[in-house]
């Protein structure tokens, strides 16, 4: 029985996985009834929140009326028992310290009169929030994040691309004069290679780029080629490029922090391939800055999100401004955009639909949760391409962080299928001065 502990789950860690309960094994789970109160909140809505809080209420109504009870009730085999928990006494030590009345302190309270009464397992305390973590352990209480669906750190994370040296000039030379792909079994040096993952084969100032097809157990080499007057300046951007115009592939995902050309080189590869699609979409997740809501902005929705999308029509405009403004090019831009077959929106106006033939381009999807990921993708129809790009050092969302974001998530796990490839890119290009910036400050 010491091995057993009691975990009070924080309503943050039930709004990011509603299926959190079943992820302790044989451990206890206590739900402060302040946690149900703030569920009741978010009941209603159409953001991945209001889902997960009405799954999770669905559930513990099905698991019966005994919750309320000393010992809760059973999760299953091999799991630990469920209840829900309630304090009217504040605890002095909550009274003492926190002069105001939240739903943090009414948790936090619940947790600690837990301790004390229950001294012979540790009560831990679980939750998404650092600030609620801190307060836990400054009044002597064990606190976790949920780490259930994390990464194990961070070097776990796959970059889709490897440098091989020390190629003989020889088989460099086989992707340069032989026609075709090349056996993987007379290319040497490169072990267990991934499906669609990219290598820079090299012998000094000699090199070749490749990518792995794993349907012909080959290596084909990738050609060093531009989208829409794009061209790409490193060896990365020629596997990003490489990938999102390969038609095989129905998910690309491209990380790398600001000035890479992630959004840029996806934008351009969409409207290279505009023929191919019915629609161009842009979106990213809109995470207000300090956490406050859209409606502490000034003016109507327009001028509230505009701040939010400026960064796609900046990559948009990047893209126009290499043509006069009476080239096909760019005229060609305009009216795909006056006919809404090139859409630039927030992700939430987008979820819920079903996209068929579509070249859907989600930036900033580091923001995105694990289950916010998997409902876009499972969205994907016939013929259409989804591309995630992000930053995992740049996570704006108050309860993610490197290692639970959804788009870490979507690298790991997606890593070695058919339909998918991933590329990390790492060398800035956006000028001179931001790159030294990036460098040295």
């Amino acid at each position: 029985m010491l091995d057993i502990k009691l975990f009070v789950l924080d309503t943050n860690v039930i709004l990011h996985d509603a299926r959190c309960i079943f992820a302790f094994e044989e451990n206890d789970i206590a739900i402060p009834i302040t946690v149900l109160e703030e569920l009741d909140h978010f009941k209603r809505g159409n953001e991945d929140i209001h889902f997960q809080a009405r799954t999770f209420l669905r559930s513990l109504d099905e698991l019966g009326t005994t919750l309320m009870s000393g010992d809760g009730l059973s999760l299953g085999d091999g799991l630990g028992r469920i209840r829900v928990v309630f304090e009217q006494v504040t605890h002095p030590s909550i009274s003492h310290v926190f002069l105001s009345d939240q739903a943090d302190h009414r948790i936090l309270n619940n947790a600690i009169h837990l301790a004390e009464r229950i001294q012979y397992r540790q009560v831990v305390l679980v939750s998404k929030d650092t600030n609620i973590r801190l307060k836990a352990r400054s009044l002597g209480l064990a606190a976790e994040d949920y780490e259930a669906d994390k990464l194990g750190s961070v070097d776990e994370l796959y970059s889709g691309k490897r440098l091989i040296e020390g190629v003989s000039t020889e088989h460099i030379g086989l992707f340069f004069n032989k026609v075709g792909n090349v056996p993987a079994a007379d290319v040497p040096l490169i072990e267990q290679p991934q499906a669609n993952e990219n290598f820079i084969y090299r012998n000094g100032s000699k090199s070749a780029l490749l990518t792995y097809r794993a349907e012909e157990r080959a290596f084909a080499r990738v050609d060093k080629k531009s989208a829409y007057g794009i061209q790409p300046r490193n060896a990365e951007q020629f596997f990003a490029l490489h990938a999102l115009l390969d038609q095989r592939l129905s998910l690309v995902t491209l990380a790398g922090k600001a000035g890479t050309g992630k959004t840029l080189l996806a934008l351009a590869a969409a409207l290279e391939q505009r023929e191919a699609f019915q629609q161009i979409l842009l979106a990213r997740p809109i995470v207000p800055l300090s956490n406050r809501d859209l409606g502490f902005l000034p003016g109507d929705i327009e001028s509230k999100l505009e701040p939010y999308m400026q960064p796609l029509f900046d990559n948009l405009a990047v893209i126009r401004n290499q043509f006069r403004k009476t080239e096909s090019m760019a005229t060609e831009i305009d009216r795909m955009l006056q006919e809404e077959r090139l859409v630039v929106s927030p992700l939430s106006y987008i979820r819920g639909r079903s996209i068929q033939k579509t070249f859907f381009i989600v930036d900033e999807a580091q923001n995105l949760t694990p289950h916010e990921v998997k409902t876009i993708i499972t969205r994907a129809g016939e013929g259409t391409k989804i591309v995630l790009t992000g930053d995992i050092e740049q996570i704006d969302h108050p309860y993610l962080d490197k290692l639970s974001n959804g788009f870490a998530h979507l690298i790991n796990r997606m890593k070695g299928q058919r339909i998918y490839a991933h590329v990390s890119l790492e060398k800035g290009e956006r000028s001179e001065l931001a790159g030294l910036a990036a460098q040295i400050l």
